[in-house]
Formats: C-alpha cells, sequence, structure tokens
C-alpha cells in the first residue's frame, strides 16, 4: 500500500486530503459555498452574468405548491425535476415526454403523478440535500441531446465538467450516461469519464467505476479522439463562473444542448478527484502552476489562452511573461 501510494504521488496524482488542505480550503470561503450548494443560487447568478443555463419552470416549496404541480408539469418537451440543494444526481427525474396516466422517463420507464408527487415531498423532506435539512424542488427545462455525442452515449444527456483553479480551467472530461447509471450523467452510478484535452477539446482516455476502459460498455464505441463542440464557449463559462461566485477551486459542469449549445448546469464547491483517471495524469503540477499563473488578475479570455498554453505544455513562467504586456490592452469585462 505504501508503495501504491508513493508511486501516486511521484505520478502528481492528488488525494482527497490534498485537494482540501491545498485548494478547497484555501480557495472556497465557507460563507460563499452556498452559492454553489444551492442550485438555485447559482442559476440566479448565472442569469445575472448572462451565462446561459436551462429554463426555470417553477419551484416547488411547499403543499401549496403542490397544488399547481399539473399545470406546472403540462409540458409537450419533458421536463427536468432537482433538489436544489442535493449532490451526485441524487433525487432528479429526468421526463422526456407524456404519456397516458403519466410520463416517460429519460430511461425509457414510465411514472406517473402519483410517483411524481411522492418524489417531490421526499425532495421537500430533505431526503437528497446536503446535510438532510428541509430543500425545494426545481422544475426546469430538459436539455435535448446533442446528437455529437450520440454513438458514446447511452440515452440520457452526457454533460462536460471543467476544474477551475482562481479562473483557470486546468482539467476536464466528458462524462457519458450508461444503462447501469440510468441515462445520468453521474460516475457515482455507473457513468463513463473520459478525459478532455483542454488545448484542444479531444477527448483521449477514459474509465468507469476508475477502472480504465476504451469502449462505452452499452455502445462498444471508441470514446477516444472525439472533438467537443464549443470548446472555446465551454472553457469560457467556466473561467466566468468563478468570477461571478468568487469560489477559487470549482466544477462547472455544462451540457450541450441541440438547439442552444452550451448551458451551465450546476457548480460544485468541491469536485472529486477521479478526473485523474479519465484523463490518466495527476493534477499538482498543472495545479501547481496554475497557482503561480493566477497570481496575476487576467480578464476570462486571457485565462482561458493561458490554460491551453499550460495544457499544451508551455511553462507557466513563460506564459505568464507572453501575458502581462498583452494583459493591459485586455478587456475589462470578464
Amino acid at each position: 500500500m505504501l508503495k501504491m501510494l508513493q508511486t501516486l504521488r511521484k505520478n502528481g496524482v492528488i488525494g482527497i486530503n490534498e485537494r482540501n488542505v491545498n485548494y478547497v480550503n484555501p480557495n472556497n470561503p465557507r460563507k460563499l459555498l452556498r452559492l454553489v450548494d444551492d442550485k438555485l443560487e447559482t442559476k440566479r447568478l448565472a442569469q445575472a452574468a448572462m451565462i446561459p443555463s436551462p429554463e426555470l419552470y417553477g419551484v416547488v416549496r411547499d403543499a401549496r405548491d403542490m397544488k399547481g404541480l399539473p399545470d406546472l408539469l403540462a409540458r409537450e418537451d419533458g421536463f427536468v425535476i432537482k433538489p436544489a440543494q442535493g449532490s451526485q444526481g441524487k433525487g432528479i427525474i429526468v421526463i422526456e415526454s407524456p404519456l397516458r396516466g403519466g410520463w416517460r422517463m429519460a430511461s425509457g420507464r414510465r411514472i406517473t403523478m402519483e410517483t411524481v408527487r411522492f418524489q417531490i415531498n421526499n425532495i421537500l423532506s430533505g431526503m437528497y440535500s446536503l446535510g438532510g435539512q428541509p430543500d425545494v424542488a426545481m422544475i426546469e427545462y430538459r436539455v435535448k441531446f446533442d446528437d455529437i455525442f450520440g454513438k458514446i452515449s447511452f440515452k440520457g444527456v452526457p454533460d462536460i465538467r471543467v476544474i477551475v483553479l482562481r479562473g483557470l480551467p486546468v482539467f476536464a472530461m466528458l462524462r457519458l450516461p450508461t444503462a447501469e447509471s440510468d441515462g445520468k450523467a453521474n460516475l457515482h452510478r455507473g457513468g463513463v469519464g473520459v478525459g478532455i484535452d483542454i488545448a484542444t477539446g479531444l477527448t483521449s482516455r477514459a474509465m468507469q467505476h476508475d477502472q480504465l476502459i476504451e469502449l462505452h460498455p452499452d455502445t462498444a464505441h471508441a470514446l477516444d479522439n472525439v472533438q467537443t463542440p464549443y470548446w472555446d464557449d465551454i472553457l469560457l463559462m467556466a473561467a466566468r463562473s468563478y468570477d461571478v461566485t468568487g469560489l477559487g477551486y470549482i466544477g462547472v459542469d455544462v451540457v450541450l444542448d441541440r438547439d442552444l449549445g452550451p448551458l451551465l448546469l450546476e457548480l460544485n464547491g468541491r469536485p472529486g478527484i477521479s478526473i485523474q483517471i479519465a484523463n490518466r495524469r495527476g493534477m499538482r503540477s498543472i495545479l501547481q502552476q496554475a497557482d503561480e499563473l493566477s497570481r496575476t488578475k487576467h480578464a476570462a479570455a486571457k485565462r482561458v489562452e493561458l490554460a491551453k498554453e499550460l495544457a499544451g505544455g508551455a511553462p507557466a513562467s513563460a506564459a505568464s511573461d507572453r501575458a502581462a504586456p498583452q494583459e493591459q490592452n485586455a478587456a475589462a469585462a470578464p
């Protein structure tokens, strides 16, 4: 065990303790974590900053709001029900289309109004919230799957996780739904994580249950060398998320809608470390160099440029030196 830990450390792999001590705790003040722990608050910030996100149809806060549920859920294109303070995809229901006496879920299963009411009551009770505190249920626009990932995904909607250190996107992965994950792009439920090169947006390596894989377990398609569309837009969205929250170490989750393009799904103030397995690369060196780069203030677009240079192998000092004279003319807006 000791030898394995020494090997991981030598390869730059960080663990939960190192993540917390060196990055989460120093960069994410507790008073600001509520901005990402509460998805309603995150959506408010995104809208104020004109960062696209799925439309909010309504919120169920108590039994009185439940009376208006039939009208709120009358959506021909479906909808999503989620706990505002949930995590790891727990408590989320994705409804694809109406059926007689109910709806068809994204997984293909049928669900009734009675079951929906039961689920919302569970959300209100705090069953899925952080700390088990009473919660509210959000009813949102259902993202329409962009076919670009159709061959390497199984139902549901893939999303893209970008780790951001003080405004610099440093690591990324594509998260793909599987039959095991019930159509949700969540690694804890059996989803697949595919590393993405920050510099190019191309997928590379992949994993499921922290084990390396090359093919999607359901579609049997190769997962490498797929170009992520809107890549620069996604990186800019991730970089700007730092500006609107003030949190210095976050996971930014983005989905691709076939009509609306990239949408900010949610932010995470304690992003996991499995992204290193998906990329088959430790984070320590990149984070240390990004930390040096972030000491100089840059606009969001410049931070994306620096992040690409860093991912492409440019020394942090050289990237910083090149950026300094140009930054004087950079746009003031994030």
